[in-house]
C-alpha cells in the first residue's frame, strides 16, 4: 500500500465527542457539524464502520443531534479517560480487521490528541480530519494538530480523504457521493 493512501476496506471512521453542552463552546461547531455528516454519508456508500465516542454522556450530554440522526448503525464507546483508548476499546477497534482510522471530534488538542497518540502507539494508521475537529481556542487547535503531525498522524481534510476513498471517478460510489461535497 502506498504511503498516506486510504483504502475503504482498511478504513473505519471515528467520531470523538461531539456532545451536545461540549460543542456549544465550539467557535466552528457548524463547519465540524457539515464536515462529519459528509463522511458519514461516505461511510454509509462505502461500508465503512462508524465508532462514536461519548465523553462523560451523564454531565455533557449526548451526541449532538444533527450527528446522532445520521450516523445509522455505529458502535458507541462511552468513556470518562480523555483517551478512547482503553484494552477494552482497543479490543473492539481491532475486531474490525482494520488498520486506518478516520478521525474527527473535539476537543482537537484534549480527547483528540490523546486519542490519536494512542492509536497510534496501537499500531493504527491515523487520518486526521483537520476541518471536522475543533477546540474553544485556536492556539490549543493548532497545538493539537501539531503535536498529532509529530505523533505520525495523516493531518488532512474532508475533501482529500473522501477523493483519496473513492481513487476513480464514474463509479456508482463517486456518482452517490459527489453529491454530498458539492
Amino acid at each position: 500500500m502506498k504511503k498516506h493512501s486510504l483504502n475503504s476496506e482498511q478504513a473505519l471512521f471515528l467520531v470523538i465527542d461531539l456532545q451536545e453542552k461540549l460543542m456549544k463552546a465550539m467557535e466552528h461547531a457548524e463547519k465540524v457539524y457539515k464536515n462529519t455528516r459528509i463522511m458519514l454519508g461516505v461511510c454509509l456508500q462505502l461500508k465503512i464502520p462508524v465508532v462514536v465516542t461519548e465523553q462523560y454522556p451523564k454531565g455533557l450530554g449526548r451526541t449532538v443531534q444533527g450527528i446522532a440522526e445520521k450516523l445509522g448503525e455505529h458502535l458507541l464507546l462511552e468513556k470518562t479517560s480523555f483517551s478512547a483508548v482503553t484494552k477494552e476499546t482497543l479490543e473492539q477497534l481491532q475486531s474490525f480487521g482494520r488498520r486506518q482510522l478516520l478521525v474527527v471530534g473535539s476537543e482537537t488538542h484534549v480527547c483528540v490528541f490523546q486519542t490519536v497518540r494512542d492509536l497510534l502507539a496501537a499500531g493504527f494508521e491515523v487520518y486526521l480530519l483537520q476541518d471536522a475537529v475543533c477546540s474553544r481556542r485556536k492556539d490549543n487547535y493548532k497545538n493539537g494538530l501539531q503535536l498529532m503531525r509529530e505523533e505520525g498522524a495523516v493531518i488532512t481534510d474532508t475533501e482529500t480523504a473522501v477523493f483519496d476513498l473513492l481513487k476513480v471517478a464514474g463509479t456508482p460510489d463517486f456518482k452517490a457521493i459527489h453529491p454530498l461535497i458539492k
